[in-house]
């Protein structure tokens, strides 16, 4: 007869709290929704706090037994720190960071703002690179926690009419493949993630709705966000959602890097 306690310790909910950037909509609110039904407690960061409010009761209904809003612009360069002191403040011991915000922008680079850019930079690269030194310390103090940074299949190949966000994801997943290897056998991992094209507010601000990338081949992000999930528990170094992001990724390296970025641009026009 199997012991009462085994069961017990099989179904026992995770005694864990995963902060997430950029959870107001999109993947990283669907991520959310997967990791209150696992009972974690949740920690959510974006500029909306209205949006991330009402989101959040409806992760604690999902079973997440604490849900903490937090309000910061991460496009703002003294952000993460105050980030990071708010939550020790609170004594929240983050166990998983979900590196998730971000952005892009569609356009000849001679023509695309600036200013733009240069928060795209700062979101995409900085705060996702500040956050991670911050929270790794005490994770590797504990000798366990997760990183989980949010990547693209744009980090595979150069984009042409988005050169700076592909060039940001590329960023992510070097980084996040080298901190990888670096914590092997610490207790915490790295795990990148890069979804394809994803039906979420992304398409909209960077102007690409009508773009032939978005039209064809993007994914729901429930979907995007529930093959993510469970590399992510596996914690893999590297999860492409997707079996045909996952093909088009391995054979960038053996096309010839000329047809490569004619092909990047043809499915990016609008």
């Amino acid at each position: 007869m199997v012991a009462p306690a085994y069961f017990a310790a099989m179904t026992a909910k995770p005694d864990q709290t995963v902060l997430i950037t950029g959870a107001s909509a999109g993947i990283g609110l669907e991520l959310a929704k997967l990791y209150a039904r696992d009972g974690y407690r949740l920690v959510l960061v974006a500029r909306r706090k209205v949006a991330m409010e009402r989101h959040a009761e409806e992760l604690r209904k999902l079973g997440s037994p604490e849900v903490t809003v937090i309000v910061k612009d991460l496009t703002l360069l003294e952000s993460p720190d105050k980030l990071f002191a708010e939550t020790q403040k609170a004594k929240i011991h983050v166990d998983v960071l979900v590196n998730n915000a971000g952005f892009g922008g569609n356009g000849e680079f001679a023509k695309t703002n600036l200013d733009d850019e240069l928060d795209m930079m700062q979101l995409n690269m900085v705060a996702l690179t500040h956050l991670t030194k911050l929270y790794l310390g005490p994770m590797l103090a504990r000798k366990r926690g997760q990183i989980v940074n949010i990547a693209s299949t744009a980090a595979f190949q150069p984009g042409p009419l988005m050169a700076v966000y592909y060039a940001t994801k590329a960023y992510v997943l070097s980084f996040s493949e080298a901190v990888y290897e670096e914590l092997r056998g610490s207790g915490v991992t790295v795990t990148c993630v890069c979804p394809g094209a994803t039906h979420t507010e992304f398409a909209k601000r960077a102007r690409m709705e009508n773009s032939k990338l978005f039209q064809a081949r993007a994914m729901d992000a429930e979907t995007v966000a529930k093959l993510a999930y469970r590399g992510i528990q596996k914690r893999k170094p590297l999860v492409i959602t997707g079996f045909m992001n996952w093909l088009g990724a391995q054979l960038v390296p053996f096309g010839p890097r000329s047809v490569v970025r004619k092909a990047v641009r043809k499915i990016q026009e609008n």
